[in-house]
This record gives structure tokens, sequence and C-alpha cells, in this order.
């Protein structure tokens, strides 16, 4: 029986016992209307309503988002069997019409008056038993609602005991060591953090001094690993259906498989034997965290108050994933069912949500947000799993970095691969019943989700900056360092918490793989003595899908002039599209024209189809960044024109260099 049936029962319950209450004469028996509380389940598809009806009001039509705006899945197969609820009180209706036919077929005797008083008291008891057992369906049907949502609540978002101890020995959930007394009082070299730029920094000291011995204390209970393949490759290679994945490989677009991690267990020394380590080595303090780092006494002060003293510190804290204030602020019911995304974990916990066949709700619409959707569509394809959203304020995809035709033309393309996107709108409200969110939307929609997934951008880690009297930059977040990468004497910074000088650009932050990687690699250089400037372009990439992939250089803004050349797929062997776009400021129309050269030809009654192309970013007439679309293995030729920091007359002769016909 389900709980729906439970409720129909113990609401006739109550009906008939509140009649049976309140009416003295027995009148003829007769069908008794339908109960107005009774809620038949809505005519919404699988992926607006799941799990069983409420009682409190539903959304009407007007108010849920049609399901004409997206995909239709097949109408819910609904058992109406256990909409037709029993009559509890049949036996009580029954006795009733036996009791009116003999009181009208008696005659009037002496015993009326006894007869009277004896169908008086069984009706009084019968009564008593209506009203007890009406009670008893009442706190019973409630009991089990209660139970279940619990049960399914804790399914959902909660582990057993044994599962949170087979994931903690798995993704390592405990410190390494188990007490910060096991840490070696002094390592010649430290590093705070345990991400990429950490281990690329190890490799470089350990190139230049062989017998190194290196610490890297990190707050997650992870051996470094890599992040770009979480929202991409990841979810395209099958993986074991255990959870947690004990090792996360993956296959690159190369073909070749490789594991998350950098390195394996054994390649790492116990903390415990650092210090007595002939050859050196790099051991991870799992678990840890730095409150303090005292770059004039050389002390790292962990949040316990243990002191660790070096002779060469590096920080690559990276940053953290940004929330909404209003999923911040929610009840807990709500936040059971937000999450960011950064880490294995994360990715753990949405696989399983993909797996169950839930809606998923993706909020951004940047790398990680738009990356992350067409990932899922993927996966919930190939799984035949629930409906994928993307929800976000701009007008199209990576809308930041992209010209404006080309974010547009994006989006068609993520919606063609089965991601529901809502462009201009934002959450105003969140509420949550049983089972699912109800997100209300600023454009009068509302969305029905499993779960939201918070993809807006990162925050520096940087909150050790006051207690070690460290430079943070106002506007762009980051630790101030120099052109070495250092921020005191003896204490560099790289990754994305490096707040840096660029001889052409001008003070930056990146928060690429690639400059983590190669900024890094230079301060664990510096770190030996090499004494090099930072003066790396880093790039970057993104794949969306099949049809998209592309790489970028430099200063890839859309805020910026930029000039797009396309080839575009025809009959001929050469056609080519120049887009040029100006956004003037954001409030003013767009100044947006299609101009043709020698070898160009537009026509403007063919839908646009961008299929290669090099779009520059232009400031002051100088090319500062360049995006290649669906063109690899160019990015060398990139970096060398935007360091050439010089103006071209004719941007179709620099398009060539990059052979995009071929």
């Amino acid at each position: 029986m389900s709980i729906w049936s439970v409720r129909c029962l113990c609401q006739k319950f109550c009906r008939q016992a509140h009649i049976l209450a309140n009416r003295r004469i027995i009148q003829p028996a007769h069908r008794l209307p339908q109960s107005v509380y009774e809620i038949s389940r809505p005519a919404h598809n699988s992926l607006y309503q799941m799990g069983y009806a409420d009682s409190r009001p539903l959304s009407t039509a007007q108010d849920v988002l049609k399901s004409s705006q997206c995909e239709k899945p097949s109408a819910l197969n609904v058992d109406k069997s256990d909409d037709i609820c029993k009559d509890p009180c049949e036996e009580f209706h029954r006795l009733r019409r036996e009791s009116a036919i003999s009181r009208g077929g008696s005659g009037g005797g002496g015993d009326d008056g006894d007869e009277e008083k004896a169908q008086d008291d069984k009706l009084r008891k019968l009564r008593l038993r209506c009203i007890i057992c009406a009670l008893a369906a009442l706190l019973a049907g409630g009991f089990i609602a209660w139970f279940w949502s619990r049960r399914r609540s804790f399914d959902d978002d909660r582990e057993s005991s044994d599962d949170a101890l087979k994931r903690a020995k798995i993704s390592g959930y405990i410190t390494t060591p188990i007490s910060s007394d096991k840490i070696p009082a002094h390592v010649p070299y430290v590093i705070v953090g345990g991400g990429t730029a950490a281990f690329s920094a190890f490799r470089a000291i350990k190139s230049n001094d062989a017998k190194a011995k290196v610490l890297m204390i990190s707050n997650e209970f992870r051996k470094p690993y890599m992040r770009p393949p979480l929202s991409k490759e990841l979810w395209y290679t099958p993986n074991p259906n255990e959870d947690p994945i004990k090792d996360y490989r993956f296959k690159q677009w190369t073909g070749s498989e490789r594991s998350l991690y950098f390195e394996p267990d054994e390649f790492f020394v116990d903390p415990e034997k650092l210090s007595d380590s002939v050859n050196g080595g790099i051991s991870v303090a799992q678990g840890f965290s730095v409150k303090k780092v005292d770059a004039q006494k050389r002390i790292v002060t962990l949040s316990d108050g243990y002191e660790i003293s070096y002779d060469m510190c590096l920080i690559a804290t990276g940053c953290s994933p940004k929330n909404l204030s209003m999923f911040r602020d929610a009840p807990p019911s709500v936040q059971e069912k937000i999450m960011v995304y950064r880490t294995p974990d994360d990715f753990d916990r949405l696989r399983r949500y993909a797996l169950q066949k839930r809606s998923i709700t993706i909020v951004g619409n940047g790398f990680v947000g738009s990356e992350l959707a067409c990932s899922l569509a993927h996966y919930s394809k190939q799984n035949k799993g629930g409906k994928v959203y993307q929800v976000f304020q701009e007008n199209g995809n990576m809308s930041k970095v992209l010209p404006n035709y080309l974010s547009e033309w994006t989006t068609q393309k993520m919606r063609d691969q089965g991601v529901c996107v809502i462009t201009e709108a934002s959450i105003r409200t969140a509420t949550r019943d049983e089972s699912q969110l109800k997100l209300e939307l600023n454009n009068g929609m509302s969305l029905l989700t499993d779960i939201v997934v918070v993809c807006v951008g990162c925050s520096p880690n940087t909150a050790m900056a006051g207690a070690s009297k460290l430079e943070v930059d106002r506007g762009l977040g980051g630790f101030v360092v120099n052109a070495e990468l250092e921020a005191r004497r003896n204490l560099f910074v790289a990754g994305d918490a490096s707040c840096f000088y660029d001889p052409l650009l001008g003070r930056r932050r990146v928060e690429h793989h690639d400059h983590s990687v190669v900024s890094g690699r230079l301060a664990g250089e510096n770190m030996t003595g090499a004494k090099k400037p930072y003066t790396h372009q880093s790039m970057f990439w993104s794949d969306l899908g099949p049809e998209i992939g592309y790489e970028g250089i430099g200063l890839v803004d859309s805020s910026l002039p930029t000039v797009g050349v396309f080839a575009i797929p025809s009959n001929n062997e050469k056609r080519s599209d120049c887009h040029t776009e100006v956004r003037t400021d954001a409030n003013a129309e767009e100044n947006l024209k299609i101009v043709s050269g020698p070898d160009v030809t537009c026509n403007s009654s063919e839908s646009p189809n961008y299929g290669k192309g090099v779009i520059f970013y232009l400031r002051n007439d100088k090319i500062v960044g360049i995006l290649l679309w669906n063109l690899f293995n160019r990015i060398g030729l990139a970096r060398t024109i935007i360091n050439q920091n010089k103006s071209y007359e004719d941007l179709n002769e620099v398009a060539k260099l990059f052979e995009i016909h071929a």
C-alpha cells in the first residue's frame, strides 16, 4: 500500500467518525461523496514530479516550467488502483442498514423501550470503535509517512557509518599522520597546499636538488590530483560501479588512459619517516590546515598551533568554489540538495544522483558549469537518466569569454546535446518538499529538481593573509607577488592564489591548469636559487561535447573588441566568414557588423555554422588574446603573436597563419 493510500484511508476514517459523532437519527445508507482532500497525480512528466504527491497545494501548469520547452519524456504510468480508497466504515454501514430494517419490521410491544436502549448502546459502542480506529489509522499513517520520508532523505543525502568508513579509507579521509606532532619540526622545503601548482613545484625542486626533502601540507584528504577531468573526461570514460571509485582513471582525447592522481601512493614518503629518508622525497600531511606563515622567523603554524620551521616555503592554496547567498542562508533541508563542484567527492556524489536518474540543475554558464552540463547530458543519455537543466542570467554560454554570436550558437549546440538551457534567468527562492526542490525563477517560471549544482566561479584562499602580514590585491584577489613569484623573502606563491604582474597585460590572477603547472614549476626553480621572472602566457582549453573544443591564450575577455575568422563548411574549397564585434558598454546597443575581405564570402540567408576559426581579442588595436575554435596544436603560434605586442592592418592575413582550412 502506498503512502498516498494510507493518507486517503485516514481522511476517510476521520470523515466517517465526524459524521457518527454528530448524527443522532440514522438515515438509509447512501454513498458518501469523494473526499475533497483527495489529490490525484498531476499530468506532469516524470522529471517534474518524483515520489508521492503532497497534500499541499501543487503548482499549476502556468507556474511550472512547461515540458514543451525541453525534451518530452514519456508520461508517468500511474497505477490508479491506489487512488481508489476502500470505505473503512463498510461494516458500520451494513449494521446500520440491518438496524433500520429490524426497527421498521418490529411491532409496538412492551419490549420496544428495551430494544431501543440496546440499539443505542450498540450504536455508542460502534461510534467509539470507529473513532478509536480512525485515530489509530491516522497515527499509523502519519508515522509511516514520516518514517518513509526520513528514510528516503537519509538514503539520498547520507551514508551509513560503514559506507563512510569505506569512503574514508579509499579517499584517505583520515589525517596522515594521525596527529600533527608526528610531522617533522623542521623541513627544508614546505609547500602549503596540495594541488597542481604544489606538485609541479615539488617536481622542479627535486630536479634541481636530488635529495630534497619536501613537506606538502594539504587540507584535503587525498594525494595531489588534477581537476580538469572532473568536469570533462571522467564523465565520458566508463568507470566501475563501485562507490567511491578507487582509482579515477580516464581516457584522454589522444586515446591514452591515465589516473586522476599525479602519482600512486607508493611514490610518497610517510611524513614520520621524511627526516630519516636518505634520498629525500615528498611527504603529504593530509587533513591539516595552516593558519599562519611567519616569513621573518620562517615558521609555519598549523590550525592546532603546531609549528614547523622551513628554509623555503611556497603557498599554493588555490581557490574555493563560490556559493550563492540565498543557498548559504537557506534552511538545512534545502542545503542538503545544494552542492558545489570542485573535488572527486563532488564527482562521486553527483554521479550517484545521475545513476539514480535524478534531475540535476546547473547554476552558472562558465567553464565548469557549461562543461559539466554537457558531460551530464551525455552521461544521462548513456544511462537513461534524468533531465539536466542549466540556469544563468546571461544570454548565452561562456558569455564572458565568447563573443555574443558565438555564445548564442554554442548555447543552441548545448540544447541539441540534451541540456535544457534557461537563459536570462536567476533563482529568486528555493523551497523543498519531501523529495525535490522547487526553484522560483525571476522570469515567472518554476523548476522542480532533485539537486542543484552551483558553478559560479571561485575565490582565492587567502584567509591566512592577515595573520601572515601578506598583501592581497583588492580588485583581483590573491597574494600579491613580484616578477619572481615571491611575496616575501624565501616565501613564494603560485597557482590560483597568486596575483602577478604581466609585462604585456598588466597585473593578473589566472585560474587555469596550465598557469598552475608553469607558475608552480617556476616557483620551485626559484626556491632552489634560479631567480627567474614569470613571463609565461598561460593557455586554457575547454570541451563542450563532440562538436565544440577550443583553446585560448592571453587576455580572452568578451568585453574587448573581437575579430573572428571562420572556415564555413561548403562545396567550395575555401570559404570563410569574418565577424567583427565591438561591445561599447553593458547598457549600450551592441555594434555588430560582418565585413568581407578578398577571400571572404558571406551569405546572410544561410544559418551560421562555426566549424573552425580563430578569434582575436584587441586592446588599443593590439592583439592581447587569441581563441582557437576547433583548432588544435597551434597554441605556440598564438603565444608568439601575442608576445610580439603589435597591431596588424589585416587580421585576415594573420588568420591564414593558423591554416583554418587545413
